[in-house]
């Protein structure tokens, strides 16, 4: 079967290859409303399909990012890439999205790959064991951002919750609920990755500004796999802890997994705070208290910084972008 061209396409509707080129890119500013009409239709007619790899060669571009995700189960994560999606779509750009776990390994090959497709940026939410990786990216003038991690060596935009402030308000929240023996649950506490450090970090600073202690022991962190384990053992102590504070939506689920579990009762026996709003929270029983991120708000800017690196070639230097958490008080705290 023979292939359609765009020759094809401009022979049927009467204009030139370069008009067609032109519409293919949707550059109308001179184009008419007919021969806009005209192009769609011998498209249409011929069932035309534009050859991405030979358009990319042309112009120097494919046309795509890539996005490399720490835990693609975060909503958080789910959410910043909607709104990268979203925005790459209104640019006529597509998106790939890599799952890295975390795992250093994982995402030096997702970035090798990304970058023998040849796509035009990446947004990456990096372990944080690859600057020398990142570093040679930045030697190349190719266009990075970072989502949810800072790498403080590196000249690359950032895009961040404000983690202190997010704690800052569980605090608040705690004290003014009257708990008194407050608990903080997260994943492994790795120095690479921002969020974990810095909320748990404020919390125990902002505990001991209100006049409360973090007992070592009510610092609970590590897998998920044996958090409820973990939680276990510190509600073996004579003074079990009334509040729990989990850092993000992950840990959440295996806090509630745990008082279920447990057949504790929300809050009378032990009050739940947690950052990140999941889908759920309004409809728990009780509803949960929660502190959100503004992550379509976070993954537009992200994608905001890239194009203007990658498309207006704007040198964007090291910037940290942070942005304001939300409370939603409800029932469990």
């Amino acid at each position: 079967m023979k292939r359609i061209t765009i020759a094809d396409v401009a022979k049927l509707a009467g204009v030139s290859k370069s008009t067609v080129s032109q519409y293919l890119n949707h550059r109308f500013d001179y184009m008419g409303a007919d021969t806009k009409q005209k192009i769609e239709k011998a498209i249409q007619q011929l069932n035309y399909k534009p050859n991405m790899v030979a358009r990319s060669l042309k112009q120097k571009s494919s046309t795509t990012i890539g996005v490399i995700v720490a835990n693609i189960l975060h909503v958080f994560s789910t959410q910043v890439i909607r709104a990268i999606e979203d925005f790459c779509q209104e640019k006529g750009f597509h998106v790939i999205v890599c799952n890295a776990d975390d795992q250093p390994e994982k995402e030096k090959k997702y970035i090798e790959m990304l970058r023998a497709k040849q796509v035009d940026g990446v947004i990456a939410f990096p372990t944080g064991d690859n600057v020398e990786l990142y570093q040679k990216l930045l030697e190349e003038d190719y266009p990075v951002v970072l989502m949810d991690r800072i790498i403080p060596s590196l000249d690359i935009p950032s895009i961040l919750l404000d983690n202190r402030t997010a704690a800052q308000l569980a605090v608040a929240e705690i004290v003014q609920q009257g708990f008194q023996r407050p608990a903080v649950v997260s994943s492994p506490l790795t120095a690479a990755i921002t969020p974990r450090i810095e909320r748990v970090e404020s919390f125990q600073r902002s505990l001991q500004e209100h006049g409360l202690e973090l007992l070592p022991s009510y610092k609970v962190s590590g897998k998920m796999v044996d958090l409820t384990n973990k939680l276990a053992e510190l509600f073996q102590n004579e003074q079990p802890p009334d509040v729990l504070f989990a850092i993000n939506d992950r840990v959440l689920h295996e806090v509630l997994t745990f008082i279920k579990q447990q057949g504790l009762r929300i809050p009378e026996e032990v009050a739940v705070i947690s950052i990140d709003d999941v889908s759920f929270a309004n409809f728990y029983n009780p509803p949960l208290t929660t502190i959100s991120q503004p992550a379509f708000d976070m993954g537009k800017k992200a994608a905001e910084i890239l194009f203007e690196c990658m498309v207006d070639q704007k040198e964007e230097k090291l910037q940290v972008y942070r942005f304001p958490p939300t409370l939603n008080k409800r029932e469990s705290c």
